[in-house]
C-alpha cells in the first residue's frame, strides 16, 4: 500500500512536470513546438524499449506485428503530443493542465454514455457544474486564456482520452507503451526535418524537451502504470484530478504566474465538478 502511495505520487509530479517543462520551454521560446514534440517522443521511446527489454517483454517474430502496441494508438498518441506542445506555446502552465485533463475526464465520459452507461441525477449535476465552469474559464475576455491554445488542449485531451481507451485491458502495458511510442516516433520524422530547416533550438529548450521525454514521459508513464497495478479505476481517475493543482503550484514556484481569480473559482468548480460526478458514479456502482 505504501509503494502504491509512493509511486502514484511521484505519477503525478511527472504529470505536472509535462506542463511545468512544456511552458517553459515553448512560452520561452526555447524550443518551437515540432521540435519539442519530437525530441520527447522520440526520447521517451527510447527509455520505454529499454524499460520493455530489460522487463523482458519479447518481440514478436509473427506477421502481425514486430512491438507491442498499434498504430492507431501511436496515432492519438502523436495527436495529444503535438496538440499539447501547440497549446503550451500561448497558454500558462496551470491553466494547461486543468483544460488537458478536464477535457481527458469528459471524452471518458462521453465513451461511457455511447456505451450506454446512463449517468446517475447527481453525475450529471458534478459534469454541469464542471462543464458550466470549463466554459466560464475559456471564454474570450479579459484574463481568459487563449482560445486557440484552449481548443488545441482540448483536442490533446481528447487525443490522450482515446489513446487510454485503446490501453484498456492491458496485458503488457510497458510494452505496449514503449511500441506506441516508437510507432509514433516515425510521425516526427517530417517534424524534425521541419525543426532542422525553420526553427531555431537552444540547449536550454533541447534540454527541457529531454527532460520532459525522458524523465516526465517515459520513466513517468512506466511509474504510473506500476502504480495502476494498487488503484481502482475509480481512484485512479480521481487521484490525477491532482495534476492541475500541483501544475498550478509549480507555475507559482517556478514560472512566476500569477493565478487570477477567475482561474482559482473556475479551477475549484471544474475540479470540484468532476471529482463529484466521480464519487457518484462509485457510490452508485457498489
Amino acid at each position: 500500500m505504501q509503494s502504491t502511495f509512493v509511486l502514484t505520487a511521484v505519477a503525478m509530479l511527472a504529470f505536472a512536470a509535462n506542463s511545468l517543462l512544456a511552458r517553459e520551454a515553448l512560452g520561452t521560446v526555447s524550443i518551437e513546438a515540432a521540435g519539442y514534440t519530437a525530441v520527447r517522443i522520440v526520447s521517451g521511446a527510447i527509455v520505454l524499449y529499454a524499460l520493455m527489454r530489460r522487463g523482458g517483454t519479447a518481440l514478436r517474430s509473427d506477421r502481425q506485428a514486430a512491438l507491442p502496441g498499434d498504430w492507431w494508438a501511436a496515432a492519438a498518441l502523436f495527436v495529444y503530443a503535438i496538440a499539447f506542445s501547440a497549446a503550451y506555446l500561448s497558454l500558462g502552465a496551470a491553466t494547461g493542465a486543468l483544460i488537458l485533463f478536464s477535457s481527458v475526464q469528459a471524452s471518458m465520459l462521453a465513451f461511457g454514455l455511447l456505451r450506454g452507461d446512463r449517468p446517475s441525477l447527481r453525475e450529471a449535476i458534478g459534469f454541469a457544474v464542471a462543464f458550466a465552469a470549463f466554459v466560464y474559464l475559456i471564454l474570450p475576455g479579459v484574463g481568459r486564456p487563449d482560445l486557440g491554445g484552449s481548443l488545441l488542449m482540448i483536442a490533446s485531451g481528447i487525443a490522450w482520452a482515446v489513446y487510454t481507451l485503446r490501453g484498456r485491458g492491458s496485458r503488457d502495458p510497458i510494452g505496449e507503451t514503449a511500441g506506441n511510442f516508437v510507432r509514433a516516433s516515425a510521425f516526427c520524422v517530417p517534424l524534425a526535418v521541419f525543426a532542422v530547416l525553420y526553427e531555431t533550438t537552444t540547449m536550454t529548450g533541447l534540454a527541457l524537451a529531454l527532460g520532459s521525454g525522458i524523465v516526465a514521459s517515459g520513466l513517468g508513464y512506466s511509474i504510473w502504470y506500476r502504480a495502476l497495478r494498487g488503484l481502482t479505476t475509480f481512484r485512479a481517475a480521481l487521484i490525477q484530478l491532482s495534476v492541475p493543482v500541483i501544475a498550478s503550484l509549480g507555475a507559482i514556484l517556478f514560472l512566476d504566474e500569477q493565478l487570477t481569480l477567475h482561474f482559482v473559482v473556475a479551477g475549484a468548480f471544474v475540479i470540484g465538478g468532476i471529482a463529484f460526478a466521480i464519487l457518484a458514479k462509485q457510490q452508485r456502482q457498489t
